[in-house]
């Protein structure tokens, strides 16, 4: 049982320190100075409080009652979810329990984080004119927070902008890959978020280690990314697979849907008959992509779709629940064959590389990318891309793990070429 209890180290006929212990278990022990301070000859080490002969020592006993309730409730709440307590966790609790602000607070990156956090509904965007950040990418910069929370108590202090040095990089790149475990992509996402948090602070004319602006993220390699989609053949199956459950039936529309249009998955299932229209018999969907705010606009011409979401559209579910069900339905239809990808271990909470049933590793992001997958090189790419929301080729092409054809591109050309021609010849007519 975790335990909160003060002690004064001196005998000096002056006022000295007090310090707060706290235990959590067995070699688990910090010991930190609380701000407060009291002359030794009113503290009684009887009880390990101040005397009560005078009203002086009263209020500081109050104060130091406080916060053992303080720090103690803080303790319960941040263990279960799964934050280790050290030295400068303590610090940072013994200073919010007094309303004190940390030291250095203006130059820590912990401290920088939560101000983007705290002010991400009138921060401005780069090409946009609306101000504010999606709700995503503010649980991007909580979650990012809390990874540097953990890293600072396993060095034992707290992360200065002016202490992000290239050994700092390299040490906590090590620590995301090696002790973590995390992925090469997540871990390289997170020194995005590191170089971004940095910079945006430099841009604040707050000081920062003038290596921030050559921090460098890393991605997978091509060979080590491995993509689930479902083709034509796959999706065909699923239509015609005897399912059974109302939840596994729905959850199959959204598949259908989804492969279909070309979403994100977080994109589609906001999706409601009021993002439908018509335009010379013809069906349109209107949505606006929540990553990057952009208006995108897709036909819909398979008949199977138009009726599904005319006659049968599917009710609303959290993405969570589909991932869920949409196991089931491929499970149902057939698709357990072996392929090689990476599943999510229950213990380690990690993504392993194996050999898998496919149902397995079907999840809402295999939609979009089953989409753009299944039309490459049937439609012009640009033409996908803006239903994607891909600006770059070569990030739609990563995206599907694909490498430019370049003599794709120039038979493509020769089509539009010859076509252009035809369209243009002369046409002889007779003169009477």
């Amino acid at each position: 049982m975790a335990t909160l209890k003060f002690r004064v180290r001196s005998n000096a006929n002056k006022h000295v320190s007090i310090a707060a212990i706290l235990s959590v278990g067995r070699d688990k022990v910090y010991e930190l100075k609380t701000g407060l301070t009291i002359n030794p000859k009113d503290w009684s080490k009887t009880t390990g409080r101040p005397k009560q002969n005078n009203p002086e020592n009263k209020n500081l006993n109050a104060d130091l009652q406080k916060l053992e309730t303080f720090v103690l409730n803080r303790l319960n709440i941040d263990s279960s979810k799964g934050v280790e307590p050290g030295s400068l966790w303590l610090e940072n609790i013994i200073n919010e329990c007094f309303g004190r602000s940390n030291a250095s607070a203006g130059n820590r990156l912990d401290s920088h984080i939560q101000y983007i956090i705290d002010n991400a509904a009138t921060r401005r965007v780069k090409g946009r004119s609306k101000l504010g950040i999606s709700e995503n990418r503010i649980k991007t910069y909580k979650t990012f927070k809390r990874i540097i929370e953990e890293y600072q108590t396993v060095i034992r202090k707290p992360i200065l902008l002016t202490e992000i040095s290239k050994p700092f990089v390299e040490r906590f790149t090590n620590w995301l890959l090696n002790v973590k475990k995390y992925s090469i992509l997540y871990s390289g996402k997170t020194l995005d978020n590191l170089k971004g948090c940095c910079l945006d602070a430099m841009s604040m004319e707050i000081p920062v280690h003038k290596y921030v602006p050559q921090i460098e993220s890393f991605t997978e390699a091509d060979e080590d990314r491995y993509i689930v989609t479902l083709s034509f053949d796959e999706l065909e199956k699923i239509k015609n697979a005897k399912i059974s459950g109302m939840a596994l039936i729905n959850a199959r529309k959204w598949i259908l849907i989804g492969c279909e249009i070309g979403q994100r998955a977080g994109d589609l299932l906001k999706l409601t008959t009021d993002n439908i229209r018509y335009k010379g018999g013809n069906m349109y969907i209107d949505l606006i992509q929540e990553k990057g705010k952009k208006h995108v606009t897709v036909g819909v011409i398979n008949p199977d779709i138009i009726n599904i979401i005319e006659n049968e559209f599917p009710y609303a579910i959290s993405l969570q629940k589909l991932n869920e069900y949409i196991k089931a339905v491929a499970l149902e239809s057939g698709l357990d064959q072996k392929i090689e990808g990476r599943k999510m271990d229950k213990k380690s909470k990690r993504k392993v590389l194996g050999y898998y049933p496919k149902c397995d590793l079907i999840t809402g992001h295999s939609f979009r990318r089953s989409f753009a997958s299944n039309y490459y090189k049937r439609i012009p790419t640009p033409i996908i891309m803006g239903i994607t929301g891909h600006e770059k080729e070569s990030t739609f092409l990563k995206y599907i793990n694909k490498r430019e054809d370049k003599d794709a591109n120039a038979d493509l050309f020769m089509q539009f070429y010859q076509q252009i021609q035809r369209d243009n010849r002369p046409v002889l007519k007779k003169v009477l």
